[in-house]
């Protein structure tokens, strides 16, 4: 009796391991597949095909020269990077290149000594003066726009989009002036952010905000996939820099002017990533604590490349569809090739011309005297005057 328990027993575990295996194998199938659908899934459908760009000065007048400085630095950056125009909505508060004060019309510096013209021959201004205000602004981003509006001066983005929204001016603890009359908030912001993310209007979203206790404007975003970075902390101020004697303001604030540097190393086929750009500024160059949240993005900062926003994708997809060409492609007819036809080999050109726009800084054309000359040739002369005729002839000049 022991000997047929005993033989049951084998048999049942033998059994039992043999389900236990299909089990596994079938569990190791299923997953396989799901992998393999995933796969396929990601590489026919990318969930990042374009890249949009919503650039926005929000000072007016001439002593806030730097902040429309700012933005076109950004603007030029990203337009060097590959995105178009039509991708780009630039918004300006004050028109600084036309500006009567202006010594050198038609341009904005960046650069003290007039070095660098972010203005350039090609800038294409979708807001100007009173059209930037905060209900334009939300509009743009949420698409609520009326149907007269052109489609320059649109945010035509899908949930395919890497939008990346860049804002400068004069702002406080939790709010962002417009043109020193109105202010938008971090909460009315942050409730922007998240209609585009119910509408479907954005992949991944970077927000960069150069402007005092910046900081404070990215606290309320709760929207996924969105990345933030301020020049300052809430508390401090956001300096300026480069101040130009010949122009007589500060060309650009501090923040952005290391950011335009770090840009000028960034080329369509650069590497870098996101850690790289939290690191542009540091306290010892800003003076001000840049800060940075990364909570509510999906992925690892270290993964995303600074061209997924700043520059311009162009992803191809598979279709099993048939294309039917309008016009005829004639075929060559059939013989013996020359040599030299066979010995000629095609290549395909780059679509930017890489190694022309890096480093690419406009010369000086015009000289102008450094800071500090006219008034050391001043006291040069002064000091002339008092060592040939003394102090009692100063009655002369006056």
């Amino acid at each position: 009796m022991g000997y047929f328990l005993s033989y049951y027993t084998y048999i049942s575990f033998g059994c039992w391991v043999q389900n236990m295996l299909a089990a596994i194998i079938m569990l190791i199938f299923i997953c396989f597949c799901v992998h393999f659908q995933n796969t396929a899934g990601q590489f026919f459908s990318s969930g990042h095909t374009n890249n949009w760009a919503v650039l926005v000065c929000t000072s007016r007048f001439w002593f806030n020269y730097r902040h429309v400085a700012n933005t076109l630095s950004v603007y030029r950056s990203v337009k060097r990077l590959g995105i178009p125009d039509s991708h780009i909505v630039l918004m300006l508060a004050d028109d600084m290149a036309c500006n009567h004060r202006n010594p050198k019309p038609a341009t904005v510096f960046s650069h003290r000594n007039m070095e660098l013209n972010v203005y350039g021959d090609d800038v294409e201004v979708d807001y100007r003066g009173y059209e930037v205000t905060v209900e334009n602004f939300l509009r743009v981003l949420t698409g609520r726009l009326p149907p007269s509006t052109p489609r320059s001066k649109r945010l035509l983005s899908d949930d395919r989009s890497n939008i990346l929204i860049y804002l400068t001016g004069h702002g406080g603890n939790g709010f962002l002036k417009f043109q020193d009359s109105e202010e938008i908030s971090n909460v009315e912001l942050a409730d922007a952010f998240e209609q585009m993310w119910q509408k479907r209007r954005y992949n991944e979203l970077l927000f960069i905000i150069d402007t005092c206790q910046g900081a404070s404007m990215y606290e309320r975003f709760y929207s996924p996939n969105i990345m933030a970075l301020a020049s300052s902390q809430v508390g401090e101020d956001s300096l300026s820099h480069q101040p130009d004697l010949a122009i007589g303001v500060h060309l650009m604030d501090r923040y952005t002017f290391y950011l335009l540097e770090f840009l000028e190393d960034i080329h369509p086929a650069s590497k870098s990533n996101m850690n790289d750009l939290f690191k542009v500024c540091p306290k010892s160059q800003c003076v001000s604590t840049p800060g940075h949240r990364t909570d509510l993005f999906l992925r690892d900062p270290g993964s995303v490349l600074i061209t997924d926003f700043f520059g311009s994708v162009r992803k191809v997809e598979i279709t099993m569809e048939a294309i039917h060409l309008t016009d005829p492609i004639l075929q060559l007819e059939d013989g013996p090739m020359s040599e030299e036809v066979q010995e000629k080999t095609y290549s395909y050109v780059d679509q930017l011309p890489v190694s022309e726009i890096i480093h690419q800084k406009p010369k000086q054309k015009d000289w102008h005297p450094p800071d500090g000359f006219i008034l050391g040739l001043w006291t040069l002369i002064l000091l002339v005057f008092f060592k040939t005729y003394g102090i009692k002839h100063l009655k002369h000049i006056f």
